[in-house]
């Protein structure tokens, strides 16, 4: 218990709750000798406000589907949300406050999903939370115009974001204001900390531009205000929150590390401690007791506690509503439910399309066909294309694109926005109740990356559906021919890279994608593929399997390959077989799942004694050395690709049964 601030009412308890916020955030990043200050200590007063004004969560239960969403898109700010949370109720304890930072506390540096509860996205590259947040938006609609009714709204809830000047530099910022604006978010807003210092110095080193302009040629409403005005603050938030046709840009004019006497305005408080020395300082200038850290006084926590009770009646409201709309909607209440909980309908398999065996089909093209087949099962799984959607052929048909005055559709039009459409997407799924997809060709993944990462750092469903997947994209050249990506992408802890060989394959991919808690990359081919045999492919969902046995039943030699390549492999294998020899073709979608195998089922799959291994993909080496061993071969890239006839160009690199064969000889497996 603490006397400090006993007395304090009004006004006074609502600074004094303030600079607990300050302080709090100060002594954490102290006791750590690392991290941020100046954006908690700054954004302090708006948090306040944010939280115990307007901001609806229920402590008790985090995952509540109409709280309003916050983040930071300024991860390294994360002692201001610790301390909000914290303060509001939440499971986070003052031991974890005094954790921050260690080793496998509640607190770490940036925040993350998974790690403390009341957090709604990993946030740490910058801007990355701000196009997240209109993923959170659009899906808000989205939800509210398929379920909610005229009685009863059950999807009405707001999303806020803190962002700060480098997120305002970030390309990705500029990407995802424009679809908001486009899209009139009105329900998403965002917190410009305009605080005017980075890392290195002021602002206008580098970064003069008419910020407000900027948003408002995006179609957003912007609202200038002091960010230590509290009365400015809520003003600007009931107008943000009226403004139902635009998404709205609160530019807080602040000052970093406000209250620090010496460092406060300066980049000196952005991304270190304030030092021992200034801290102390700083508790003095603010009259709070020196030697005390870690201090919250009570009248601040029954400030807090009174908040606390407020949002239980909030929720309680708004459970009184939701079961009148179950009782009024059992139908539409269990698939709620069931998309909500992420799990999936029983049977939705027996939705996945037949193809004809032996007829040639692109996998971009089968790809389309299971997706919108899928689709039919699955009212949850919603996506788009970075304006390539009719040569990715990732159109649902039946459904509308949604639009600003109609969020009833499942498509979605991102533009050519691809780094934005990976963190859209990522915040549908943290929203919760979708399944998203984006599509785009696999060399555009390159501006996609930093999203991919975080939806297989934050475990997110999502399903990146990327065609034109190799150099016999042909006659675009060697800009639009992926050769690094694979390799590249197969490296990335917890994603899935499948590149099926054919439409069978394709179906047992897309399949396990949608079943998978956890991003998958889907590399789908431009040129016609031969569609082989259902019971030829039937694991495939392994990852790795036998596609074609030695004719003996013991093989001399394994030919494996992914995707397109599986067709140079098998003309190999005929080849091959003329000559005497026992191959067996492996074909080998998804690296990764193959890794998930049973020792016992990948040493079926290549026996230690058969030695003479050949892998074939048309892309680079990397990853393929753990399979084909010392004695392997690798038929692939060592150069970007070149500008011709799909044809050509697998005769110019290699890509053929004969080159195979005269590569295998040259190793000495048949001397």
């Amino acid at each position: 218990m603490s006397s400090f601030g006993a007395n304090a009412t009004g006004a006074e308890r609502t600074q004094l709750a303030v600079n607990t916020i300050r302080l709090l955030s100060a002594d954490a990043i102290q006791a750590a000798k690392s991290g941020h200050p100046g954006m908690p200590m700054g954004m302090a007063d708006v948090a306040h406000v944010l939280y115990t004004q307007f901001l609806r969560v229920d402590p008790k239960n985090p995952n509540w589907v109409n709280r309003d969403r916050f983040m930071l898109s300024g991860g390294h700010g994360s002692m201001l949300a610790y301390s909000m949370l914290h303060l509001g109720g939440f499971d986070l304890s003052m031991d974890e406050i005094k954790r921050f930072r260690q080793l496998g506390s509640k607190t770490p540096g940036h925040p993350e999903v998974h790690d403390t509860p009341g957090i709604d996205m990993t946030a740490g590259p910058l801007g990355a939370a701000f196009a997240s947040a209109v993923g959170f938006a659009m899906a808000e609609r989205m939800l509210a115009q398929r379920y909610n009714t005229a009685k009863h709204a059950i999807i009405d809830h707001f999303t806020y974001v803190f962002m700060g000047d480098g997120c305002m530099m970030e390309g990705v910022t500029h990407e995802a204001a424009s679809i908001a604006g486009h899209l009139k978010l009105g329900k998403m807003i965002a917190f410009y900390d305009d605080n005017e210092i980075s890392i290195e110095g002021n602002t206008n080193l580098t970064f003069t531009e008419n910020v407000n302009a900027r948003y408002e040629a995006y179609g957003w409403q912007v609202i200038d205000i002091d960010g230590h005005n509290h009365e400015a603050i809520a003003n600007a938030i009931r107008q943000a929150q009226a403004d139902t046709a635009r998404p709205s840009l609160i530019v807080c004019h602040t000052i970093i590390g406000k209250g620090a006497p010496h460092k406060a305005g300066t980049a000196h408080v952005h991304g270190e401690p304030l030092g021992a020395e200034e801290l102390a300082a700083t508790k003095k200038a603010f009259g709070w007791p020196e030697n005390e850290s870690f201090l919250v006084p009570d009248s601040v926590r029954a400030l807090w506690s009174e908040r606390q009770a407020e949002w239980q009646k909030i929720k309680a409201d708004w459970q009184a509503v939701m079961d009148g709309w179950t009782a009024a909607n059992k139908g539409k209440a269990a698939e709620l439910s069931r998309i909500l909980a992420g799990e999936l309908p029983r049977n939705f398999r027996k939705s996945l399309p037949a193809f004809e065996t032996g007829k040639g089909i692109a996998t971009r093209q089968s790809g389309g066909d299971i997706l919108n087949a899928l689709a039919q099962a699955l009212p949850e799984l919603v996506g788009g294309s970075a304006d390539l959607a009719p040569s990715t052929k990732t159109e649902l048909k039946g459904s509308p694109f949604i639009t600003a005055t109609d969020f009833s559709g499942r498509n979605i039009h991102y533009g050519v926005r691809e780094h934005a459409m990976g963190h859209i997407s990522n915040g549908l799924a943290l929203h919760g109740g979708f399944i998203p997809f984006c599509a785009s060709f696999l060399v555009f993944t390159d501006f996609a990356r930093p999203a991919i990462r975080l939806s297989a750092l934050m475990h997110q469903r999502v399903i990146y559906y990327f065609t034109h997947d190799s150099i016999f994209v042909g006659e675009d050249g060697p800009t639009h021919q992926p050769v690094e990506h694979l390799a590249s992408y197969r490296c990335m802890p917890n994603l899935w890279v499948m590149r099926p060989a054919e439409a069978t394959e394709a179906v047992q991919c897309m399949a396990a994608a949608v079943e998978r808690q956890g991003p998958t990359l889907l590399c789908m081919t431009r040129q016609n593929l031969t569609t082989l045999p259902v019971e030829q492919t039937e694991n495939a969902a392994k990852g790795g399997y036998i596609l074609k046995e030695a004719p003996g039943g013991k093989p001399d030699c394994i030919l494996m390959a992914s995707g397109s390549e599986i067709g140079v492999a098998l003309a190999a294998y005929d080849k091959l077989v003329a000559m005497g020899k026992q191959p067996r073709v492996v074909s080998m979608p998804c690296m990764e799942l193959f890794e998930e195998q049973k020792d016992s089922y990948k040493r079926k799959v290549f026996p230690s004694r058969v030695r003479s291994r050949v892998a074939i993909e048309a892309a680079v080496r990397q990853g393929w050395d753990r399979y084909i061993g010392d004695k392997g071969v690798f038929v692939g890239m060592s150069s970007f690709g070149a500008s011709g006839p799909a044809e050509k160009v697998a005769e110019k690199f290699g890509f053929t049964a004969d080159n195979v064969i005269a590569k295998m000889t040259e190793a000495g497996y048949f001397a």
